[in-house]
């Protein structure tokens, strides 16, 4: 779900928590409401056999809320990003399954409602979602992040409908780090999806199996339409 671009320490660096969220936000590129911005593609255009099961446009999530930004559960990603997985998807079918989208380009105000999510006291979701650590801490444990690569269109969650991972998606927690000891069907299934994700251009962030970035997302604009 969530990765860290740009992390910086506010103690060592002396910036404030304010200051940090002031210059993402500055850097954010406006588009047309109700369109993919320049650039992008949907999903469904480009690759209609991927599942799309996106979660922050309903209740089914860490927050237990549909999330700001997310009118529709349409998967909108760069379009060079859309294609590399459609050739993913391809070469998965040859081998006999198949992928499903959880989240794909996520508005800004999506990330910006994640923090304050955070600082509210509410604790339903802890038992499904993060049972072993606290809510306050996810931003610095990087299981949550202020600038998301997801917010440029080049990120992408995602499984295979069926197979076992060892932990569900969005579960924060060491059990979903990628490299962590699971059972030997789930480690399969794990680099199974690591490696052909891969071999498309697609980079595995180390502490969620999930999510995967394409090309330099650290270079490009965050964006904040919204996906309707």
């Amino acid at each position: 779900m969530i990765d860290l671009i740009a992390r910086r320490e506010t103690a060592s660096s002396g910036w404030s928590f304010l200051a940090a969220i002031f210059m993402i936000c500055s850097s954010v590129v406006e588009t047309k409401a109700g369109e993919p911005p320049p650039g992008f593609s949907r999903l469904a255009d480009v690759a209609p056999d991927i599942e799309q099961d996106m979660r922050y446009a309903g209740s089914d999530n860490f927050t237990g809320n549909p999330v700001p930004g997310y009118r529709a559960p349409d998967c909108w990603l760069r379009t060079e990003a859309a294609q590399a997985l459609a050739a993913v998807q391809a070469e998965a079918q040859r081998r006999g399954f198949s992928l499903v989208v959880y989240d794909c380009y996520r508005p800004q105000r999506a990330v910006e409602a994640f923090v304050l999510w955070s600082r509210n006291p509410d604790q339903s979701t802890k038992s499904d979602y993060f049972p072993h650590i606290d809510k306050r801490k996810l931003f610095a444990r990087g299981y949550i992040a202020q600038r998301s690569s997801h917010s440029t269109g080049l990120a992408v969650d995602i499984g295979v409908p069926g197979w076992d991972f060892g932990s569900h998606f969005d579960y924060f927690d060491r059990s979903s780090w990628t490299k962590n000891r699971v059972t030997p069907e789930a480690r399969r299934h794990r680099e199974a999806l690591v490696n052909v994700m891969r071999r498309y251009g697609f980079i595995n962030y180390p502490r969620e199996w999930w999510h995967f970035t394409y090309g330099d997302a650290e270079r490009a604009p965050i964006l904040d339409a919204e996906i309707d």
